[in-house]
């Protein structure tokens, strides 16, 4: 399964994006993580539905600097990644 995530709040400058890429490599699911330019992190989530929860899951909290005020979910098709990014 493939799920898109906008995760709004204080989530950049926090590590939000490799605590993504390190657990999306211990669950096994593909994918990357961005910043954007309105302040918000970006991310794509391709794998078992029960990992992809997991990391959606965190998404909604963060790590401890970050102070998540919602997050943004989009069911999408899966492209066959292979690895974890941050771009």
């Amino acid at each position: 399964m493939r799920r898109r995530v906008v995760i709004h709040g204080h989530v950049q400058g926090v590590f939000f994006r490799d605590s993504l890429r390190r657990l999306a490599g211990e669950e096994g699911v593909a994918g990357w993580a961005r910043n954007t330019p309105d302040g918000t992190v970006e991310a794509v989530f391709e794998g078992s539905s029960e990992a992809v929860d997991r990391l959606v899951g965190f998404a909604r909290t963060g790590p401890p600097e970050a102070r998540v005020k919602r997050v943004e979910e989009f069911e999408e098709e899966p492209e066959a990644l292979s690895g974890f990014e941050i771009r």
